[in-house]
């Protein structure tokens, strides 16, 4: 979006004008998912769409946010006050003052107030990070309007503080660390356990990634995302009667063969076959990134899907729908859902040439299939949040 077109904003709402124009990408994950929160591998990009904010200090200590995306009402509130808002068409603004709140009692001095406009064209519930977003968004203007020296990794960690404590999400910090730690044309590897990352080149000229959105809104706090999270937990506490193990991600798949009696379930053993194939997937990946082999990449991109739909059962009839289409099309490597699943989207690595083609006839099954149409979004992989000048 246009600077100017967000400055013009701001005076409208505010009646005065906005001083500092900052933007934060949104993210996709290449390969990893759910792992992150069970200490995993995981690979994901900041893309170019994201979060747009305009600010404004105040002389006195409150802060008012204001969504051109929700179109509500100005939220206001002292800078002071560390409690959720309650109204539910106000809870987007949690996500920026979890992020207030977080960094004042880590001791840095926010006390005067501000007024803020916020743009995003990110579309809503697709499951491309929004609420990361977000965060990174206040993280950034806050850094920089204060001059708070507070390193790139702890204000992921706050990101995700904001998600698990402010909005009950027992997420991991792959999401907040994907959008701070962007970098164009790379794909980030990372390891949720040491927070340890690697830049990987995703400049291929060859083939580039589409994300399909199934346009069915989802939200994880409200879905069976904490439920996944419980059960990998319960079955590493199984594991650890005769395992020293901290996480999921420290087994191998012998190691699982060997010790599934240990849990004994069908479900739970399910869900640990996710991680652990998952994270020798992400793995791969790297080699396969490395090496420029973009079918071998695909191969485990789609093997990744299959993984989350049948064995961590979290993908829909309108991912299955997107995803399956897309692997019948010339030119792509592989498609799969991204995100926490049951919704939002899907991503294909496909061939630049057949861009076209993938586009009409995914959309063309899905609306034969599900009865409204999904939205394909060409992006480009960008870096983390900055200040527009």
């Amino acid at each position: 979006m246009e600077k100017q077109a967000l400055l013009d904003g701001f005076k409208k709402v505010f009646g005065r004008s906005g001083q500092d124009v900052f933007f934060s990408p949104g993210r996709i994950n290449l390969i990893g998912e759910h792992t992150d929160y069970n200490n995993g591998l995981s690979m994901p990009c900041a893309i170019s769409l994201g979060t747009y904010g305009v600010f404004a200090p105040r002389n006195d200590d409150q802060v008012e946010l204001y969504s051109q995306n929700i179109k509500g009402n100005i939220v206001s509130f002292p800078v002071t006050d560390e409690t959720p808002i309650a109204r539910p068409e106000e809870q987007w603004a949690n996500y920026f003052k979890g992020m207030l709140t977080y960094l004042r009692q880590s001791g840095y001095e926010i006390n005067n107030g501000f007024s803020l406009y916020v743009y995003g064209n990110l579309p809503y519930g697709a499951g491309l990070s929004s609420s990361a977003s977000i965060e990174m968004l206040m993280g950034e203007i806050l850094k920089d309007e204060y001059n708070i020296p507070v390193s790139n990794i702890q204000l992921a960690r706050l990101g995700q503080r904001t998600e698990n404590e402010f909005l009950g999400l027992k997420s991991g910090i792959m999401d907040q660390f994907a959008v701070r730690m962007g970098k164009k044309n790379n794909a980030v590897l990372l390891n949720s356990a040491t927070l340890s990352y690697q830049y990987k080149p995703m400049d291929n000229l060859d083939y580039i990634l589409i994300i399909m959105s199934t346009n069915k809104k989802h939200s994880l706090a409200n879905s069976a995302y904490n439920d996944r999270v419980k059960q990998c937990h319960d079955a590493l506490q199984l594991l650890q009667q005769k395992l020293e193990i901290s996480s999921l991600s420290d087994l191998d798949f012998k190691m699982l063969e060997e010790y599934s009696y240990l849990i004994n379930n069908p479900v739970l053993i399910q869900r640990v076959r996710h991680v652990v194939t998952e994270n020798a997937r992400t793995q791969e990946a790297t080699h396969a990134i490395q090496t420029g082999d973009m079918e071998y990449l695909g191969r485990l991109i789609n093997a990744s899907h299959v993984s989350l739909a049948y064995d961590y059962e979290v993908s829909s009839k309108e991912l299955d729908t997107l995803v399956n289409t897309a692997w019948q099309q010339p030119g792509v490597a592989g498609a799969r859902m991204i995100g926490g699943g049951f919704a939002g989207s899907a991503i294909a690595l496909v061939k630049r040439s057949q861009v076209d083609n993938l586009k009409a006839k995914v959309s063309a099954v899905y609306r034969q299939k599900i009865g409204y149409d999904a939205s394909f979004y060409d992006v480009e992989i960008v870096d983390g949040p900055r200040k527009i000048d």
